[in-house]
């Protein structure tokens, strides 16, 4: 009997290792099951906020007129980065497009024209917004609304009370395709202190310059308005993470010919109007023969081998710049056709 209920227990406790060594993961230098494929991350863009209603909050606050709309979209940017749920498209495409289409700050809330540079710049959704409050919560010194007389208040914050910051912010996710309003997140931060002045409670923070103000620096955000914005914009960052089901992954079919080749570089006949943006990945293919049906003539099929694979450096609206990334003897007339999301 001792010898049977030996062997069992012999038995289960292989069974227990076994089981074990399964589910524990690999140890160092052990190769880990592949990760399951998922596709890219949605991407977005993120449009400098309008400020027009608190204008003259602002400028009475810092003493002349900071562009507190991009300010607002730079720290946006960067808690949606440091989540990492969205791809954010980097400021500098978005700033060279919007010159090159003259988007003019007035039209940047503006769901029908953001729509139409979203496109431009090869993304799935614009995000756009307002400050709608950007002050303080005196009420009876009517600042922190949208404007309006501002007694005893003055560069740096108010002379006469202690007052704390309120900052209100709202944004809307838009469809490139329909200019639909896909979702929305507003935030709204109050600081926790109080002080004469709104700038005031910063320790190093020594103002601005250059007509902006850092809102990202620990030394602004450790001021009475810096603690409101920060407050503001992360809960505003929230809803905007959390609507990212909203989204649909743009999936583009883009074909074209070669229309030039030279020193090489491959100029292409259609542009970011077609979809392109810098930093696709072609497949270039040569047609070698075309079937027709006997009874029209028509081709109904082409068959064609790969010549190689280029790369956008450049694009316009009719036309982009390649650089090659693989193969040789690329010419004019040869095709491309490929699904870029």
């Amino acid at each position: 009997m001792k010898k049977i209920l030996g062997l069992v227990l012999l038995v289960f406790a292989f069974v227990t290792v076994g089981v074990e060594a399964q589910t524990q993961p690999p140890a160092n230098g052990g190769t880990a099951p592949p990760a399951q494929t998922q596709g890219r991350k949605k991407r977005v863009a993120v449009f400098d906020f309008d400020y027009a209603t608190v204008m003259n909050n602002s400028q009475a606050i810092f003493g002349s007129n900071v562009d507190i709309g991009k300010g607002i979209s730079d720290l946006l940017v960067k808690y949606l980065v440091q989540d990492g749920t969205y791809s954010v498209i980097e400021r500098k495409a978005m700033d060279k497009i919007l010159a090159e289409q003259n988007f003019s700050n007035s039209n940047r809330a503006n769901p029908q024209s953001a729509a139409q540079i979203g496109k431009l710049l090869g993304v799935d959704a614009i995000i756009v917004g307002s400050i709608t409050q950007f002050g303080n919560d005196n009420k009876n010194q009517n600042i922190g609304g949208g404007g309006g007389g501002f007694p005893g208040f003055g560069f740096g914050g108010i002379k006469h009370s202690n007052s704390k910051a309120v900052v209100g912010l709202d944004a809307r996710i838009v469809d490139i395709d329909t200019a639909e309003i896909l979702g929305v997140a507003d935030g709204k931060g109050e600081s926790s202190r109080e002080s004469t002045s709104l700038t005031g409670g910063g320790g190093n923070w020594h103002g601005f310059g250059a007509g902006g103000v850092d809102f990202g620096s620990s030394d602004f955000q450790n001021t009475i308005i810096g603690e409101a914005v920060k407050k503001a914009t992360e809960q505003m960052s929230s809803g905007l993470i959390a609507d990212n089901t909203k989204l649909q992954v743009r999936t583009i079919s883009v074909s074209g010919l070669v229309a030039d080749v030279s020193s090489g570089q491959i100029v292409l006949n259609v542009g970011s109007k077609a979809g392109l943006k810098v930093g696709d990945q072609l497949n270039v293919e040569r047609v070698t023969r075309e079937i027709k049906d006997p009874a029209t003539g028509a081709v109904i099929r082409r068959l064609t081998s790969p010549v190689g694979v280029i790369r956008i450096t450049d694009v316009d609206d009719s036309s982009a710049v390649a650089a090659i990334v693989s193969g040789t003897g690329f010419k004019v007339g040869d095709m491309f056709k490929t699904i870029t999301q």
